[in-house]
């Protein structure tokens, strides 16, 4: 398959991301599934969330035993786009994440599209991640780009 796979060019899944309630209970299940996982919080300060500075603390855990990453999130603080899917999705897949170069322009080509930018945060200069909304509503399922070394 081509590097720009798709007609979005965006390239091939490298994660695939979960929402949970909790990681504890839900662990075995996921563990079963994809075999050991590594577990960390993080905390997200002066995040932009549909347009709002916000702060959260996130549980995660992530196996990257295939070539695509599964990761597991937990809210512990704070109103997330996770938060928001396991009101409106309840538990399950959430969102699939691509690897980007220059993640501002690939913002700007994905909503010049129709896509949405509802969830942003930049680390360092070359590090940053973004989550996608779709302009055709598919069951709460976000994108987001990773732009990291």
């Amino acid at each position: 398959m081509s590097e720009s796979a798709g007609k979005l060019g965006l390239g091939a899944v490298d994660q695939i991301g979960y929402v949970v309630h909790s990681l504890e209970k839900s662990m075995p299940a996921y563990e079963a599934l994809f075999g050991p996982f590594q577990v960390y919080d993080a905390v997200l300060e002066g995040a932009t969330y549909r347009g709002e500075q916000i702060d959260c603390k996130l549980r995660i855990a992530t196996n990257d035993v295939s070539p695509v990453e599964i990761e597991l999130i937990e809210v512990l603080e704070g109103e997330t786009p996770h938060s928001e899917h396991l009101r409106e999705h309840g538990e399950g897949p959430q969102h699939v994440r691509f690897r980007v170069d220059g993640i501002e322009d690939k913002i700007a080509e994905l909503e010049a599209t129709g896509y949405r930018n509802i969830f942003f945060k930049r680390f360092a200069p070359d590090t940053a991640f973004s989550y996608l909304e779709s302009p055709d509503d598919i069951g709460g399922s976000l994108i987001e780009l990773l732009e990291m070394p």
